[in-house]
């Protein structure tokens, strides 16, 4: 199945759902968070098709989530490691797991418990301001346009509401 490309809409969501957003990325990444950086060790934990697993690790490796590393010469062998944009997406994935903790619990229970390294306590991710630390919710957001606010795919309703669309659209 073609999936639908969001390569020209003028959003940071589809931007980042254009690199992340196939049904497999998420769980490669996670995996390769979660210590298995081999081909083989990934394909066999999700069960993926050699041929696709390949083209999902080339889209992470050309987008830069990705990075591979020879760990031996003859033959020479590649396991795969999270850049720094691959580190900085796995907090994100962590809040997607909160959200599927409490929404859609597999039988029998969350599946992977968290703890936090700097005070050894298992927690629930969440989103906090980065200013006050206080979590944020779809009720106390205001979403403002920002300095690259367009009209375009993806924004023409948002931007001809906050007075960005062109005259004759507005």
């Amino acid at each position: 199945m073609q999936r639908t490309s969001f390569a020209q809409m003028h959003c940071s969501i589809g931007q980042s759902l254009e690199r992340v957003g196939e049904w497999w990325t998420p769980l490669i990444v996670r995996d390769i968070y979660l210590g298995l950086r081999r081909f083989d060790d990934i394909a066999e934990n999700l069960g993926i098709a050699r041929n696709l697993l390949t083209r999902r690790l080339q889209g992470l490796v050309a987008d830069g989530i990705v990075e591979r590393r020879a760990y031996q010469e003859r033959p020479l062998r590649h396991e795969y490691h999270l850049t720094e944009a691959g580190r900085e997406l796995v907090p994100v994935l962590m809040a997607l797991m909160a959200w599927g903790d409490r929404w859609a619990t597999p039988e029998g229970g969350r599946p992977v418990r968290l703890v936090h390294d700097g005070c050894g306590t298992e927690f629930t991710p969440q989103v906090c301001c980065s200013t006050c630390g206080e979590p944020v919710t779809a009720a106390n957001v205001t979403a403002l346009p920002g300095p690259g606010a367009a009209y375009g795919p993806g924004t023409r309703v948002l931007a001809r509401r906050s007075g960005i669309a062109p005259e004759e659209e507005a």
